[in-house]
């Protein structure tokens, strides 16, 4: 905040917009929050390494740092809502931006890091190699966690962040240049796929325009996978949904899905035979009692799936990827 005789209180002198306070100020016992965030991302079966699931650990992280700092400036909620805009798109498979928002409580501090940042980010080699995506992501937000520490005046505790940034960013830069030395390796097919229907489809919709991002990128691994495959001699696609809903619903909704999956890699190329079949509440991979619905609802959520048999002759193993 800007101080002194003529001192303007607004945007660019650091004061808190409406638009700031509306989207902030909800905000309540930041401690819980930040802790029921930390739960989510523990649930997530996405790879921790990646980009997306390290970059929101490191803000849950620098939010609760900020929270032990007793920071008041709007830098824990913050990062809280950083956090948990990254965290509800890995759970719902959506697209996510690695681009990093401008910040009331943020300065900009040491532009050539932020270079360097760019340069990482635009190396081919980054995409496949999670081992240094994870380090980038996690230097950006402490980055942003020293141009917090600059706009508030804390020069000395800004000062204190910029070695570890840097030698974190120098860890991802030597590991991309590792993965982009290794020759790559065809992508292994399993025999089953487990495909969860909340990462698959929009909710209530069996459609290919209520597929979601994270569904189709899914199904796309499967097409390259089984071109590269010359052993599978058909597929059997079954749709499950959990036991909420009428019989008739379920049987109609998870029919559906399996087709929808069946219809998807067909136009993709995949000229193998397939069976698609509706299997509604079949076959509970949890059971769940909990009185409260939501929580009923998110612990049966492995139970709302689309199983891929890959049939390989007369033998047929099974191998869960979620």
């Amino acid at each position: 905040m800007k101080t002194g005789i003529g001192a303007t209180q607004d945007l660019a002198a650091g004061a808190a917009t409406p638009q700031w306070v509306g989207t902030y100020a909800p905000i309540k016992n930041r401690g819980a929050v930040l802790e029921g965030l930390q739960s989510r991302l523990d649930k997530l079966a996405t790879d921790k390494k990646g980009y997306f699931q390290a970059k929101a650990q490191c803000w849950v992280d620098a939010g609760q740092q900020a929270l032990r700092e007793h920071d008041q400036w709007g830098f824990v909620e913050e990062a809280i809502g950083q956090a948990a805009t990254i965290t509800i798109g890995l759970e719902r498979g959506t697209a996510l931006s690695a681009a990093n928002p401008e910040l009331r409580t943020v300065s900009t501090v040491r532009p050539d890091l932020w270079n360097i940042v760019n340069v990482i980010k635009a190396d081919p080699a980054i995409a496949n190699c999670p081992e240094a995506q994870q380090p980038l992501a996690c230097a950006e937000v402490e980055l942003i966690r020293a141009g917090h520490y600059a706009w508030t005046r804390n020069f000395q505790a800004a000062e204190k962040v910029l070695p570890g940034v840097q030698s974190t960013l120098q860890k991802s830069a030597q590991t991309a240049l590792q993965c982009a030395q290794r020759k790559p390796a065809a992508p292994a097919v399993p025999q089953k796929i487990t495909l969860r229907a909340d990462s698959m489809f929009r909710f209530d919709r069996g459609d290919e325009a209520g597929m979601l991002p994270g569904g189709k990128t899914q199904l796309d691994t499967l097409v390259t996978g089984l071109q590269r495959t010359s052993n599978i001699e058909k597929l059997n696609i079954s749709g499950y949904t959990d036991r909420l809903g009428s019989d008739a619903y379920n049987q109609k909704l998870s029919l559906q899905r399996a087709q929808t999956v069946q219809d998807y890699l067909r136009k993709h190329g995949v000229s193998l035979p397939m069976l698609a079949q509706g299997r509604g509440k079949a076959n509970p991979v949890v059971q769940c009692e909990q009185k409260n619905r939501d929580e009923l609802v998110q612990c049966m959520a492995p139970n709302r799936r689309v199983e891929i048999e890959l049939v390989r002759g007369a033998a047929l193993n099974t191998v869960v990827v979620e």
